[in-house]
C-alpha cells in the first residue's frame, strides 16, 4: 500500500509491507516531512464521526468495550426554553455626581438588552426604607438610607432572556475590591459604600422593583431593530 503527500514541490512515497509491518521512505532533498506506519483510516482526525464533537467519549485503555455518550448541544432548543425576564437597574448618587450614567447605560445596551424604562429621578425617604427593607435591622442601615437619598438616581427597566443574571455578572461584587476587572463595580468603583449602581438579585425582586419605581405608563413596550441579530 503506498501514500502519497506533497510537501513543497517535492513528493514522498511510502510503501509499506503488509507481513514485515515496516515501511520505507523515498523522498526528494527537499522534502521534510516524514511518514510514519499507515494505520487504517478510521484513526485519522479528518474521518473521525461528527458526532465527537459533541460527545463526551469513555474508554477503557486496557479493555475492548468503549462506551459512547453523547451530548448533543441545540442552541435553538435551549434558548426556546429560556424566559425573558425583567430587572431593576439603578444609578446610586455617586454614580450620577460622577457623570457615569452614560458608561452605564451602555454596558447593558451594548450586551443586547432592551431598556424599557428610565428616567432621572430625586428618591424620597420612604421609599428608599420600602427598597431596602430587608436591611433594616442591619447597622449601616441608616447610612444607606441617607445616602440612597442624599441626591438623584437613575432608574432603569432592563429586559432580556437571562438578563437577571447576566446583569448582575455586568455589575460585579457588591464590593468593588472583589469585582473581577471588566465589570461595572470591578472598573468604576473602590469601596461598597460608593459601588455606583444597584441591580435586582433575582426575577420576582426585578418586578417587584420595577413596580415600587416605576408609575403606570412610564415603561414602553416597543421592538428593538437589532433584536433578529441578538436572538433566534
Amino acid at each position: 500500500m503506498e501514500s502519497l503527500c506533497i510537501v513543497g514541490a517535492s513528493p514522498c512515497v511510502s510503501s509499506s509491507s503488509r507481513s514485515s509491518k515496516t515501511s520505507s521512505l523515498f523522498c526528494a532533498p527537499s522534502c521534510r516531512l516524514i511518514l510514519n506506519p499507515i494505520k487504517k483510516h478510521h484513526n485519522l482526525a479528518a474521518f473521525q464521526p461528527a458526532f465527537h464533537l459533541f460527545a463526551s467519549t469513555q474508554s477503557r485503555l486496557h479493555g475492548s468495550k468503549r462506551n459512547h455518550t453523547a451530548r448533543i448541544f441545540l442552541p435553538h432548543l435551549v434558548a426556546s426554553m429560556e424566559e425573558v425576564e425583567e430587572t431593576y437597574i439603578m444609578i446610586k448618587p455617586d454614580g450620577v455626581q460622577r457623570g457615569l450614567v452614560g458608561v452605564i447605560i451602555s454596558r447593558f445596551e451594548k450586551k443586547g438588552f432592551k431598556l424599557t424604562g428610565l428616567k432621572l429621578f430625586q428618591c424620597p425617604r420612604e421609599l428608599a426604607e420600602e427598597h431596602y427593607k430587608d436591611l433594616q435591622s442591619k447597622s449601616f442601615f441608616p447610612k444607606l438610607i441617607d445616602y440612597i437619598t442624599s441626591g438623584p438616581v437613575v432608574c432603569m427597566a432592563w429586559e432580556g432572556i437571562g438578563v437577571v443574571a447576566s446583569a448582575r455578572k455586568l455589575i460585579g461584587a457588591t464590593n468593588p475590591l472583589n469585582a473581577e476587572p471588566g465589570t461595572i463595580r470591578g472598573d468604576l468603583a473602590v469601596q461598597t459604600g460608593r459601588n455606583v449602581v444597584h441591580g435586582s438579585d433575582s426575577p420576582e425582586n426585578g418586578k417587584r422593583e420595577i413596580a415600587l419605581w416605576f408609575k403606570g405608563g412610564e415603561l414602553s413596550s416597543w421592538t428593538p431593530a437589532q433584536q433578529p441579530w441578538l436572538t433566534e
